[in-house]
């Protein structure tokens, strides 16, 4: 009997679509990549569209940041974020076509 902590009984892609799922899966999280998707942004821009404080949009970033689904760049004192479009466009890919094959 396999475990789930047996993690190679998992294929690589479903790993992915993991990993998205959960990066993805606050509403802080989805709203912050809809506001990148209009523009790029500094933290004090977001703050502003949502209703949290600064450090929780902070936390949202980093988790963003650490799925690859945004970037970071800093510009000091600041940092500018922005989608990851290449990496966006490989994880629509990914969940589209997960998503197609259930129905």
């Amino acid at each position: 009997m396999h475990t789930d902590t047996n993690k190679d009984i998992y294929k690589p892609e479903a790993k992915e679509i993991a990993r998205l799922a959960k990066a993805i899966a606050h509403p802080a999280r989805i709203s912050i990549l809809k506001i990148l998707l209009r523009k790029d942004c500094i933290c004090k821009d977001i703050v502003e569209e949502l209703p949290l404080a600064q450090s929780t949009v902070s936390q949202h970033l980093k988790a963003l940041k650490k799925a690859d689904l945004i970037i970071g760049e800093i510009n000091p004192p600041t940092v500018c974020y922005r989608l990851n479009r290449v990496k966006w466009k490989q994880a629509s890919q990914l969940l589209n076509s997960w998503f197609l094959e259930c129905c």
